[in-house]
């Protein structure tokens, strides 16, 4: 293990511990947990396969001209059509890290793709003894990425193949931002702002850092950092409607929870979680903290949330405003209903599949895209209403 990463242990934890000792501060309520309903029998959903076979899927992304990217945590990067074909795209970097849950993440166009045909893709990078998340910018010529470069790798790096993050978003300013998970054995790390990991980061197209990020001109502080507090963030989405910055992030056992993000703000982990580890031994006596932004939903017990996008279009004009996101571990779709920023009630869906859910989109035309998560027949389904 790298000193550095040592050093970012030792000094997360002195943090950590620092507050933990600090039991008289009061604290905020808790949610108490709701039990989900079933669909409700007003909307029938069709679901079609457009592909299936594919490896470990991890993120589709619409293409402008029709067809689909769609990446492959195995390594593999896929231009799909609406009628199933597939091409495999070249020139993927040498580097990632295929190993736990490392490997190729999510894929992002730029938000002038149609004239400058750069994509943005998140992957672990590295080694068994010194990997994390990578930001690798490139265009898409045909079936082939050229031209291509590494523009963010989160610091330090780890000797875990767990917890990466890596979902991407641009913001209407056309700055990046990325979600980072904390590795794992490193969860102190989140409350360490001279550390990337357990953090989502700010950045330029080109990598470089935004002048008005939170940190920017603090002392031992990374300028990357926009928010900090974080576990593993699996979903991000920025709803424009709202104007909104979503995430949410997987728990320990329970405690995966639902956040609005906003520049700057912390969100607790590990001080504050309504999960515990998972020999059942508490964190922290904390399920929210002074001073920490609290959740707007949680899980308890956890779903290992993958995926999300705030429903906006017209086949389930219902849904208009409310969260959808993928299951891993309850194996369904969650609709979790939004008024006002707040949690109403949570609907399951697409029980009948029994397949782990990996990725969530809104497609332009109201339809939702999924994928379902399976090392060798992973599935990319396509739900309209019946």
């Amino acid at each position: 293990m790298e000193k550095r990463a040592t050093r970012f242990m030792q000094r997360g934890a002195l943090i950590f511990a620092a507050i933990f000792i600090s039991a008289c501060s009061p604290q905020a309520g808790t949610q108490e947990a709701a039990t989900p309903a079933k669909a409700s029998n007003q909307i029938e959903i069709k679901t079609e396969t457009i592909a299936d076979n594919l490896r470990a899927p991890w993120r589709v992304t619409v293409l402008p001209k029709g067809g689909y990217l769609v990446t492959e945590r195995s390594g593999y990067l896929q231009h799909i059509d609406a009628d199933g074909a597939r091409t495999e795209i070249t020139g993927l970097p040498d580097d990632i890290y295929v190993a736990g849950q490392g490997g190729l993440f999510d894929v992002l166009l730029s938000p002038d793709f149609a004239n400058n045909q750069t994509v943005y893709l998140s992957y672990a990078k590295g080694t068994k003894g010194a990997n994390g998340t990578a930001i690798f910018r490139a265009l898409l010529v045909d079936s082939q990425l050229v031209r291509s470069e590494v523009i963010f790798y989160a610091a330090p790096s780890k000797d875990t193949s767990s917890h990466f993050g890596a979902r991407m978003v641009f913001l209407p300013d056309a700055t990046l931002v990325m979600t980072l998970g904390e590795g794992f054995a490193y969860r102190e790390a989140a409350q360490d702002k001279a550390s990337h990991l357990g953090k989502i980061i700010r950045i330029n197209p080109d990598g470089s850092i935004p002048s008005d990020n939170p940190f920017v001109g603090y002392d031992d502080v990374s300028s990357e950092i926009y928010s900090l507090g974080h576990r593993n963030p699996q979903g991000l989405h920025f709803d424009g409607v709202s104007g909104t910055l979503w995430s949410h992030e997987h728990g320990p056992k329970g405690g995966d929870e639902l956040n609005i993000i906003e520049g700057g703000k912390n969100y607790g982990w590990p001080i504050a979680t309504t999960g515990v580890d998972y020999n059942g031994a508490k964190i922290t006596p904390f399920k929210t903290y002074e001073g920490m932004e609290n959740f707007v939903k949680d899980w308890v017990p956890s779903i290992a949330p993958s995926g999300l996008t705030i429903y906006r279009g017209d086949m389930f004009a219902d849904w208009d405003g409310d969260a959808l996101v993928g299951g891993l571990k309850s194996r369904d779709l969650r609709r979790v209903v939004l008024k006002d920023g707040k949690f109403v009630r949570e609907e399951i869906l697409l029980e009948d599949l029994g397949a782990r859910i990996r990725d969530v989109r809104t497609a332009p035309d109201g339809s939702i895209l999924i994928l379902t998560d399976s090392g060798t027949n992973g599935k990319f389904l396509r739900l309209t209403p019946k």
